[in-house]
């Protein structure tokens, strides 16, 4: 399969490449900047959300399904998450491609029946402003996914470095926790859910979460 991977050097986002790479899927980075893709068996595309749509189309012409890995967090502008899910959606449409999976986030899911992870005290404020934005995406995509084959995958409340353990759970719209009450993945095991589900296409136009 040949999968195109927005935001492929970004911390999850190059994890996800070198997964799908790794099973032998042909990969293409979809990036800013070609010039920070120097794996010279990866093909890199420039790639801007803020093009127009015809831009898009021809940058993801070609590829059988598209993952994006899209945060703002570190330059502060999460009014473009939902921006790029409208914009993706219909970019994918457009080029009749096969799929479109979704980073999301672990803020919309739910703890309790009709109360989200963000809506807790605990939640951290500091990433509130990428949660909602997460939530907004998710809504997007829930009422105007243009016949689009979509997943929304989330990672559990804590995603983070560590060792790849090759096992995790998946839920639907409830918070997993495990047996001490945490939410947690690795990174690696996090992208090793996401190329499960875009070979085995078992949560078609549903979001999931994953989590140990």
């Amino acid at each position: 399969m040949k999968v195109a991977v927005v935001g492929a050097t970004g911390w999850i986002g190059s994890h996800i490449l070198n997964e799908a790479k790794q099973r032998g899927h042909e990969v293409v980075a979809l990036v800013r900047e070609v010039n920070r893709v120097e794996d010279p068996d990866i093909e890199a595309r420039a790639f801007d959300l803020t093009a127009p749509i015809g831009e898009m189309v021809d940058s993801i012409s070609g590829v059988d399904a598209v993952i994006a890995s899209i945060g703002g967090r570190a330059k502060g502008n999460h009014d473009i998450v939902k921006q790029a899910a409208k914009k993706l959606l219909t970019s994918v449409s457009e080029a009749k491609i096969g799929r479109l999976l979704w980073v999301g986030g672990a803020g919309s899911l739910e703890v309790a029946p009709g109360v989200t992870l963000i809506s807790t005290p605990e939640f951290p404020e500091e990433y509130k402003a990428e949660a909602i934005a997460q939530g907004e995406a998710l809504d997007v995509f829930k009422h105007t996914a243009n016949g689009v084959n979509w997943t929304f995958v989330s990672p559990a409340a804590e995603i983070f470095p560590g060792e790849t353990l090759s096992k995790y759970r998946t839920g639907g719209e409830q918070l997993l926790l495990d047996e001490q009450g945490n939410s947690r993945i690795s990174v690696s095991d996090y992208a090793k859910a996401m190329i499960d589900e875009l070979e085995s296409n078992q949560h078609p136009n549903q979001r999931i979460g994953v989590a140990y």
